[in-house]
């Protein structure tokens, strides 16, 4: 990714304005070890106190990049119970990305998200329901098989 997805401009400013990013080589020690990093690329999310929140292995071409980045962003807000600002960053990778590999995950995160912000549990049908139209062979589709019960 170094050669190919980092370099672009649009990356290195949402990395620059949105991380604190650190990069290691895979064999690192201690810290590969302690994130258990056994391939490279492996791109950890991480909390302020060092909580891994979300993780990719493998490449990411820039267009997979940043709702990735983004889809950890908003887990990490969404397990701290800022569901506001989980909300935003979700609503950021289905208005800008909506095709990429993230959007499945974010569908089913909003879903579950506005459920816990607002006890209403109409947002997780209505990420069935979009899950099914948009992504019907997603896994996040078949993790969400439950929600199309709810009247």
């Amino acid at each position: 990714m170094g050669a190919v997805t980092f370099p672009q401009p649009k990356v290195v400013d949402f990395i620059t304005e949105n991380l604190i990013a650190l990069r290691l080589p895979h064999d690192h020690k201690p810290l590969s070890e302690q994130f258990q990093v056994n391939w490279t690329p492996t791109l950890v999310t991480l909390d302020g106190e060092g909580k891994e929140h979300h993780r990719t292995v493998g490449f990411l071409p820039p267009e997979e990049l940043i709702p990735s980045l983004l889809l950890g962003r908003a887990k990490i807000h969404f397990d701290h119970d800022q569901f506001e600002k989980a909300l935003e960053n979700l609503e950021t990778i289905l208005k800008d990305y909506p095709k990429s590999g993230a959007a499945p995950e974010a569908i089913f995160l909003k879903g579950v998200c506005t459920y816990k912000h607002t006890h209403d549990p109409k947002p997780l049908k209505q990420a069935y329901e979009r899950l099914q139209r948009e992504y019907p062979e997603s896994e996040w589709t078949k993790r969400a098989l439950p929600y199309r019960l709810i009247p």
